[in-house]
């Protein structure tokens, strides 16, 4: 729904990066479609601007320019995205993945304790950054189709399925109950989408990779995932292993109840202390050393959606 921009302070030459609307799609759209649309957008800002944990984006404005374009301005990030990074270096070691997705369950966790989904949990939306003197630290991205907990419009299997034009998530990464769409979605949509990123991070697979999306969304659904450690390049702790398909369980009540739990699951497990930020910093120079040396942060846009 919109574009980003690297842009830096006038006064202050802070670089930044601004989302905007694209004018092309407001132009096609409805005069109603385009109310809805900036609406969505200027809730992101809000939601987003109402955090403030450390592993959440932060936002520094938004507003509406002379031509009637929102935007809102965030932080520049210097490193990699989730998806960008499993498609360049391949799947990650457990002991850094736990690393990961900790800092991921503290941005969630401080929304899910105001009553807010993300709803769009997935590698593109979670940023692996340079931030000063730390390495792998986590920016979660997008609060765009953020929502207060409450009930879900009544559809059917059938109903959901053949209106793709209007899921709103990713369908690798969705939870059952957003699919069906009866009954009520709340943190635990995260939750689930949380264990098909620990998969994605884990195996370099999603968890269900059907021909079309629409035997991807079956599939969450109905089928049973196989556990990461059948398809993972390396051996994956038993405790891992669980707590992935205990994310994933497509009955939310089986789930860990929040994120806190999930974070402290993954204490837990084995090799929770064995990556460090001493061991990016090196994993990092061996692999970003243009990033190590680049004093401009970068913002890939072209994920963003």
């Amino acid at each position: 729904m919109g574009e980003v921009w690297r842009a830096r302070h006038r006064l202050l030459a802070r670089p930044a990066a601004i989302k905007l609307i694209r004018p092309a799609m407001l132009a096609s759209s409805t005069d109603a479609d385009a109310r809805a649309t900036v609406r969505r957008f200027e809730g992101e800002a809000q939601a987003t601007a109402s955090l403030t944990s450390p592993h959440t984006i932060r936002l520094f404005d938004f507003g509406v320019t002379d031509e009637g374009s929102f935007y809102y301005v965030m932080e520049l990030l210097n490193g990699r995205d989730m998806a960008t990074l499993i498609a360049e270096f391949g799947p990650l070691p457990p002991s850094r993945v736990i690393y990961l997705l900790r800092q991921v369950c503290h941005s969630l966790a401080e929304a899910h304790s105001r009553g807010m989904v993300h709803r769009d949990v997935k590698p593109a939306n979670i940023f692996v950054c340079r931030m000063g003197l730390e390495h792998d630290f986590v920016k979660v991205l997008d609060f765009g189709l953020v929502q207060v907990t409450g009930p879900s419009p009544a559809h059917d299997l059938t109903q959901s399925l053949a209106a793709l034009e209007g899921v709103v998530g990713t369908p690798a990464f969705m939870a059952p109950e957003m699919i069906v769409g009866h009954q009520q979605v709340d943190h635990r949509a995260d939750i689930y989408a949380l264990g098909c990123v620990a998969y994605f991070l884990l195996t370099g697979q999603q968890v269900f990779q059907g021909g079309t999306q629409m035997q991807t969304l079956i599939d969450h659904v109905s089928t049973a995932p196989a556990p990461p450690s059948a398809r993972a390049p390396q051996s994956i702790p038993r405790a891992m292993d669980a707590l992935v398909l205990a994310c994933l369980e497509k009955d939310p009540a089986r789930r860990p109840p929040d994120a806190l739990a999930v974070l402290q699951l993954l204490a837990e497990c084995d090799g929770a202390r064995e990556w460090s930020n001493e061991r990016a910093a090196v994993w990092w120079q061996a692999h970003l050393p243009a990033l190590e040396a680049d004093a401009a942060p970068v913002y890939d846009a072209a994920t963003r959606s």
